[in-house]
């Protein structure tokens, strides 16, 4: 089918694209900045070019991953994220049910359940994350914007009945964490143990989710490496991490050591995509294990880290301001 995809230009848009057409789809991309795999530049919350593109497109699908992300937060007022992530979706959605669109999927984040609390990590044990935690309290736009633009989709079911299915993805995005204390590939590779997940691994379980959403109607699901541990786990996983990882995989301290590597000493979340897995029958390829695979092996790494990777409306917003300070410098009598 022909599948609308929005974010083409981004860290996810790059790597479904190919894999559409792989799959036998034909995607067409469309992003706020330029792209390989974008074939019109333009805004979601543009209501009358999202119709335009909908009047002269024979769309079968729509995978809505064009969003303002946290890291957006730094250069982009709040509206803009209402515009985006909220007003935008709301457009593609009215936009499919008039045309009568056969799935529609929508990327969301596992970041909007994530309280302040559980950001803090002052829970006794380690929070076991799924699709029925809550209540859900966002900490900031980002998360309060991708709950809102979560609930137009399930409104938009349950007047409608578009085939609807939101994706709560983990972390999947290559750039610099947060965690000044351990090198990125060191902290990536802790976090396959309880939240993140490969590009390709999510750009899989958006092909997977467009083809079944027609069966599932309605489906709203957490997309993370399966990790290792239980429910039973949580409080050791929060008070000796280490101690539950060398139980799972005995070679898991020798091999991190020859890197100069670090397990986590505790786990304050644990992402559980079980219910991906039960309905759609998707499971991540890469896990803990894979990683350890590959260090045992003396192999590549399977995911990507990239401190300097910026997302592309941070990179276009800076273009922006570059623009103006150029202009503001430019002599008077030389500009235009």
């Amino acid at each position: 089918m022909r599948v609308l995809l929005t974010g083409s230009s981004g860290w996810l848009g790059r790597f479904l694209a190919p894999m559409l057409r792989k799959a036998g789809h034909e995607p067409f991309g469309l992003d706020i900045v330029p792209g390989a795999a974008t074939d019109f530049v333009g805004s979601v919350a543009d209501r009358a070019l999202v119709d335009r593109l909908f009047a002269e497109h024979d769309f079968g699908g729509i995978i809505h991953a064009g969003a303002l992300h946290q890291p957006d937060m730094v250069r982009f007022p709040r509206q803009a994220f209402v515009d985006a992530n909220i007003t935008g979706t709301l457009n593609l959605l009215e936009a499919a049910v008039a045309h009568e669109i056969s799935s529609f999927v929508f990327t969301s984040t596992t970041s909007l359940m994530i309280t302040q609390a559980i950001r803090d990590d002052v829970h006794d044990s380690a929070v076991w994350l799924d699709e029925t935690s809550g209540p859900l309290v966002p900490r900031n736009i980002y998360g309060v914007t991708k709950r809102a633009a979560e609930e137009l989709c399930r409104l938009t079911h349950a007047d409608h009945a578009l085939p609807v299915v939101i994706l709560r993805t983990a972390r999947f995005f290559p750039g610099k964490d947060m965690h000044e204390q351990l090198s990125g590939d060191n902290l990536k590779a802790n976090e396959f143990l309880h939240r993140r997940l490969t590009v390709e691994d999510c750009a899989r379980a958006h092909i997977v989710a467009l083809e079944k959403a027609p069966q599932i109607g309605f489906g709203l699901y957490i997309v993370s490496a399966p990790p290792p541990f239980t429910r039973e786990t949580v409080a050791a996983l929060k008070a000796d991490a280490q101690s539950v990882i060398a139980e799972l995989f005995p070679e898991a301290a020798s091999l991190y050591a020859a890197r100069g590597w670090s397990l986590p000493p505790h786990i304050g979340r644990v992402y559980d995509p079980g219910a991906i897995e039960r309905d759609l029958g998707f499971r991540c390829q890469t896990d803990f294990s894979a990683v350890l695979d590959c260090l045992r092996e003396g192999a590549a790494l399977p995911f990507v880290h990239d401190p300097l990777y910026v997302p592309p409306p941070i990179k276009l917003r800076t273009r922006r301001a570059n623009a103006r300070e150029v202009r503001n410098d430019t002599p008077q009598d030389k500009q235009v």
